[in-house]
């Protein structure tokens, strides 16, 4: 059995038995009685009885009465979406170039915002809730509502941020953070490759560019699979996106394709089909179903925002480009329907602790819904957008790096009147081979070049 080490070995066969209960498999109560049964330290390791249980989990019928239809093809994945504009017109290229600017720059913004707290959001501390841990740090010390970036004053509470780099007192650039390297990645893709690259152009790209302690969860196990599965002196045509995604890889539907999608939604500008379909290329070999249809919904809302600055239009592009009958379409339009009922984003934040509470923090459904709240309830301003997400909890460098991208991208970067924005200086410093320090302003102009190449290749 080959792990990550993000879990033991036991935790994962534990999180698969969660994983196959949300795919609508049948988990027989004897096997789910096995897996409880194990010791936590002693079984932690205990290589021999954990892969046997999980290849009885792995050899489970679907459930008949699964009433959602999540295909893992493109092909299919497309006949099961709703009608939708697929291509936008009026796309002005004049302000091109400002709008990437924007919507690197709103990256950048809303993840540097969001990170001190990610742990902090995502697990909660001293018994609270994440999105309550993140209110009460910002009173006490009379930081709330969120308005700039985390300060890390110790206000003598026992709370703990991270990322000082990223904290109000030391910030001159964005730190390292794979919400950004796989915006970069996308774009060194497109540059070196093209608009007809593949997945294991993908997975080639990585080996080549990022280094393995930079990539979390999903995606690590599925480089792992893809390097263990292909002889140095093989072809790996025969090893398919299904492995890759699936062996031991109980995290196939979090959020980790979803923050790929941007790089996909700016060189498509304004047509968010073909963002999506790029988005699927990127997300298939390393997640399934709804953690696929993540990464293609926020691609093509991204492509979109370039062309339209409507939060609920925006969503009903992006979900026009997903399966009809999945459960994250079915959480965003529930979403939609309660964010038109509430007064505040905090309310509609409690429905979906209330309803989507069970999820894993890094889950890619209830993390979409926190998004489009906040598109929604910051009216798409880009500062109390970003803010507003970060407010949300759960994976808060994600969710504000997707605000970011989205708010920025409609805003360009004249339009971002942000005190979020000068501490930044233009800079990221990843840690990306090729990209060790490059400005905002050059990866605008770098996007702006891609996007002229795919519409002339792609014909849009």
């Amino acid at each position: 059995m080959i792990f990550t080490g993000w879990e033991t070995p036991l935790e994962l066969l534990r999180m698969e038995v969660v994983q196959r209960d949300y795919e609508g498999f049948k988990v027989p109560d004897a096997l789910r009685e096995q897996v409880a049964s194990l010791d936590k330290e002693a079984d932690a390791m205990n290589f021999e009885v954990v892969d046997a249980l999980y290849k009885k989990l792995e050899q489970l019928p679907k459930d008949p009465d699964f009433c959602y239809v999540q295909p893992n093809d493109l092909e299919t994945i497309r006949k099961e979406r709703p009608d939708g504009p697929r291509k936008l017109g009026g796309i002005d290229e004049v302000d091109l170039l400002d709008k990437f600017h924007g919507a690197w720059t709103g990256r950048a913004a809303g993840c540097a915002l969001g990170k001190p707290v990610e742990h902090m959001g995502i697990m909660g501390q001293l018994g609270m809730r994440g999105r309550k841990a993140i209110r009460t740090y910002l009173e006490n010390r009379n930081h709330w509502p969120l308005d700039y970036y985390f300060s890390g004053a110790d206000a003598d509470d026992k709370f703990m941020v991270f990322c000082p780099q990223s904290q109000r007192e030391n910030i001159a650039f964005m730190e390292p953070d794979d919400d950004i390297h796989y915006t970069l990645i996308a774009l060194g893709i497109l540059e070196k490759i093209g608009p007809d690259f593949g997945w294991r152009n993908v997975a080639h790209f990585w080996n080549s560019s990022l280094p393995y302690n930079v990539i979390c969860t999903a995606e690590s196990q599925a480089i792992l699979n893809y390097n263990n599965a292909v002889p140095r002196r093989t072809k790996s045509n025969w090893v398919t996106s299904d492995y890759t995604s699936s062996n031991r890889n109980p995290y196939r539907e979090w959020i980790g394709a979803q923050i790929r999608a941007d790089g996909w939604g700016y060189a498509c500008a304004g047509n968010p089909e073909l963002a999506s379909e790029f988005a699927f290329r990127d997300a298939c070999w390393t997640h399934r179903a709804n953690g696929i249809y993540g990464e293609m919904l926020f691609a093509a809302i991204i492509a979109a925002a370039f062309v339209v600055n409507d939060p609920i239009e925006l969503v009903s592009i992006g979900l026009s480009e997903i399966p009809n009958n999945c459960k994250l379409a079915e959480a965003c339009r529930k979403g939609l329907s309660v964010a038109s009922e509430r007064n505040d984003f905090h309310s509609y934040m409690d429905w979906v602790e209330e309803h989507y509470g069970e999820l894993n923090g890094v889950h890619t459904v209830n993390n979409a819904l926190v998004v489009i709240g906040a598109m929604i309830f910051g009216q798409m301003d880009f500062h109390q957008t970003i803010c507003r997400s970060v407010e949300g909890g759960l994976d808060t460098d994600c969710n504000g790096a997707t605000c970011g991208s989205i708010a920025g991208a409609a805003a360009g970067a004249a339009g971002l009147d942000s005190r979020l924005v000068p501490p930044l200086n233009d800079t990221i410093r990843p840690s990306v081979i090729g990209f060790q320090e490059v400005t905002m302003t050059e990866l605008a102009e770098r996007t702006f070049q891609v996007h002229l190449k795919v519409r002339k290749c792609k014909g849009f």
